[in-house]
């Protein structure tokens, strides 16, 4: 399997803003489905690019959310926002919605998490399960007393990370780039 730094990420852009970050075309048709039921001249220019995990790490310290244009209900976008302005640390699924404003919501919450369609530059990979979340504090309490105070220890392969839209692993590295 390639690694996260080996691969190349499909960035697309609608009147020079960011409208989403994939590993695959599905974002860039959906965008355009959503963009084609738009009035005539309401989009000027679309385009797409791929580009390095590098370069996407060097997007994510300059973007701003103003610089985003995002196709979505204003419940997504708001769930996308909150995201978007996260510490950098993992949350699990119901602390997130309570961030949301909406802690009964979980479900709902989790699934605008899950259609993001700017990964990574949206950190919906440090959104985890509950008993994820728990397993980890177990870990880092034991590691404590290791010769290694429980560095990244909370980030072994025995912890489920939940689900993401490229598989476990790559939601697994994400975590790591941006928790170094």
């Amino acid at each position: 399997m390639a690694s996260v730094s080996d691969y190349q990420w499909i960035v697309t852009w609608v009147d020079g803003h960011l409208s989403s970050v994939s590993l695959n075309y599905g974002h860039f048709a959906s965008i355009a489905a959503k963009i084609a039921a738009l009035p005539a001249g309401a989009v000027g220019e679309v385009r797409t690019e791929k580009i390095s995990t590098e370069r996407l790490l060097s997007l994510k310290q300059t973007i701003r959310w103003e610089d985003m244009r995002l196709f979505g209900t204003k419940f997504q976008t708001g769930v996308w926002k909150t995201l978007f302005s996260l510490e950098e640390r993992l949350y699990s699924y119901s602390d997130f919605a309570a961030l949301c404003g909406n802690p009964q919501g979980v479900r709902s919450v989790a699934h605008a998490v899950a259609i993001n369609p700017v990964a990574y530059i949206i950190p919906c990979h440090l959104i985890v399960p509950k008993e994820s979340m728990d397993k980890a504090r177990s870990i880092r309490r034991s590691a404590e007393a290791t010769l290694f105070k429980g560095a990244d220890l909370y980030l072994l392969d025995t912890i489920d990370v939940g689900e993401f839209a490229y598989g476990p692993e790559v939601k697994r590295e994400l975590i790591k780039l941006q928790l170094k």
